[in-house]
């Protein structure tokens, strides 16, 4: 099952119900009134924890950080692959929406490298050994990063849930989001016409 963060675990502050009171009887005027007041309540922690979804947009500078590799041969970040187009994708071992995507990405990269297309892999809230064996299970062949909390770049990039894809341009900006696994029908038709039109453009 892939992780969808709730309003209890976000950043929303809970609210402490007031105490109940001392009347035996309530009428249904207050009765009407605590369920706008919970409502509204409700609604503002839906808003704030849904905040994230719009953090980026189209256009935008993908944000970037070092972060260690997942073989732990050194460190890597989007940076380092400037001047091509990235398709950067956060999963986790855990997650089976991600053991979906994974065999369409790696076909995808195996595609794709030799044009200037790199798929960017980012393992978040995992641990090291499972990750690597799910590389190892699928045979991935593409770069493979991680931040073993993942709380910075998860919010850094308003993710809501795994997995996720970013398409980054050769400059270093979002061209294209994808909140939820991608197929190869997904990567055939939405992520390869935007390459193509922004190469013929070029």
């Amino acid at each position: 099952m892939s992780y969808i963060r709730s309003a209890a675990n976000s950043r929303c502050a809970r609210v402490r119900p007031a105490a109940a009171p001392s009347i035996r009887f309530v009428s249904a005027r207050i009765v009407v009134a605590l369920v706008a007041v919970a409502a509204a309540v409700g609604l503002l922690g839906y808003g704030l924890a849904s905040k994230g979804t719009a953090a980026l947009s189209i256009g935008e500078p993908a944000p970037d950080k070092e972060l260690e590799t997942l073989d732990g041969s050194g460190t890597g970040s989007l940076a380092d692959y400037r001047g091509r187009w990235v398709l950067l994708n956060f999963w986790a071992s855990w997650c089976d929406p991600c053991r979906d995507e994974a065999p369409a990405l790696e076909s995808f990269h195996r595609r794709n490298s030799d044009l200037g297309v790199v798929v960017l892999g980012v393992n978040l809230d995992d641990a090291s050994d499972d990750a690597r064996a799910f590389v190892e299970e699928f045979g991935l062949t593409y770069p493979q990063l991680r931040d073993g909390d993942g709380r910075e770049r998860r919010d850094a990039y308003g993710m809501t849930g795994f997995p996720e894809s970013f398409l980054v341009d050769p400059d270093g900006r979002i061209a294209l989001i994808r909140r939820g696994p991608v197929d190869e029908r997904f990567l055939r038709e939405e992520v390869a016409p935007v390459i193509d039109a922004a190469e013929a453009a070029s």
